[in-house]
């Protein structure tokens, strides 16, 4: 039986380009429903209902909440908060407040974490309320879906980057012939993999891409860098962030607390220059690096149409879960386009989903023609974006407070 009160909609984690595209359809599907009242949206996350920061989505204009669908960034902000018991009994408290009985967060592992800790919480103190996880994550982790809303549109902007930025160093082949280019993806290499999108035929980039689930050997390295320069004069390497030694620690890190974020994840971005510095120093070879860093997450001006649409597609399916009664389950994807399905969050939060081996070529430095088939359909299509002046125009929310 559906229950009769208020929504809240969270966004967690680093946003990718369309995760306002589920937000919109959240919140443009729970307005069929005459039994949910409100609609209300948590500042920075989880962070916003301990802070007491919700705003009111009703009153957001038509206009600005289309206008979701084609503009990056986390329209509600995003967070890294990792709940602790003492934070329950706030979050409890904000929601019995307003009302609470639907709560959809949008996110990825660590995000998913959050929603199955409430979910929990809830039914521990006999709380009426329906928790929805909505996926997202640029790095593809997420498991029990066939895919994550945010990959396609990042896996085609770094294929893109490859490609363009791969005819510039093949141009340059005599005075700056090795490129590293590094992607994001912590302990997984979805990214890196994608780049070999870009390669249309013969000698194109990307040359050896390295992937954070194969153990880094800098010797096996260097020699496959050295052959690739003497057989076409240069190369272009893709490289994941999270690359790890045989022993399984990252080879480039920072650790100190303000490196850390609330999960205990270390910062990662330094292997491109650590490579580059490596490259140079054993093989005399100029070399430079290239970290697409946040533009890759970001990038709205050519995501792909196919992830909007399933990035709207699991924001419409969490409704219609929660209004039918269904709590502690993250949306699934599956491998058409827009077709959702539903997993416990127990069996998501914290989990990563890695690249299968069997996708990545023997040697471990590329991929197979099946990671290929796989990701080529979800970077399909082009989004129609407002251009002024040259430049593309977003939308931002009014942002109307609500009294707690």
């Amino acid at each position: 039986m559906s229950l009769e009160g208020n929504v809240l909609i969270g966004q967690s984690g680093g946003p990718t380009s369309v995760i306002n595209g589920s937000l919109y359809s959240i919140i443009t599907e729970a307005k069929k429903y005459g039994f949910i009242g409100d609609i209300y949206g948590a500042i920075h996350g989880i962070e916003g209902v301990l802070n007491k920061q919700l705003i009111d989505l009703r009153c957001e204009s038509d206009e600005i909440i289309k206008g979701l669908t084609r503009t990056p960034g986390a329209a509600l902000g995003g967070c890294r908060h990792k709940v602790q018991d003492s934070d329950l009994e706030t979050i409890f408290k904000v929601f019995d407040s307003v009302n609470i009985k639907y709560f959809f967060y949008i996110g990825g592992n660590d995000s998913m974490d959050t929603a199955d800790r409430l979910n929990k919480a809830a039914v521990e103190q006999g709380y009426e309320l329906c928790v929805i996880g909505v996926p997202k994550t640029i790095d593809n982790d997420l498991p029990l879906t066939h895919h994550c809303p945010g990959f396609g549109s990042c896996a085609k902007y770094v294929a893109t980057s490859v490609r363009e930025a791969g005819i510039h160093t093949a141009s340059m082949y005599t005075s700056e012939p090795v490129t590293i280019l590094q992607t994001v993806g912590r302990n997984t290499g979805w990214l890196p993999g994608a780049s070999a999108l870009a390669k249309s035929g013969g000698d194109d980039a990307p040359h050896l891409i390295y992937f954070p689930e194969n153990p880094f050997d800098m010797d096996k390295f260097l020699e496959e860098v050295e052959r690739t320069y003497k057989r076409i004069g240069g190369a272009f390497i893709v490289v994941g962030e999270g690359l790890k030694s045989a022993s399984g620690d990252y080879i480039q890190v920072q650790s100190d607390d303000v490196a850390t974020d609330a999960f205990g994840h270390p910062m990662l971005g330094g292997v491109s220059e650590f490579l580059r510095n490596a490259i140079e120093s054993n093989l005399k070879i100029k070399a430079r690096n290239v970290k697409l860093d946040i533009c890759q997450q970001a990038a709205m001006h050519f995501a792909s149409r196919r992830d909007v649409n399933d990035a709207m597609a699991v924001g419409k399916a969490g409704v219609l879960a929660a209004v039918e009664g269904l709590s502690g389950f993250m949306v699934t994807l599956l491998a058409e386009e827009a077709q959702t399905g539903l997993a416990e969050l127990a069996r998501v939060a914290n989990v990563e989903r890695e690249v299968p081996r069997e996708w990545i070529n023997e040697e471990g430095n590329f991929v197979t023609t099946d990671f290929l088939d796989y990701a080529r359909p979800l970077i399909q299509g082009e989004v129609k974006t407002h251009i002024e002046n040259g430049l593309p125009v977003y939308v931002k929310l009014r942002k109307e407070f609500i009294e707690l």
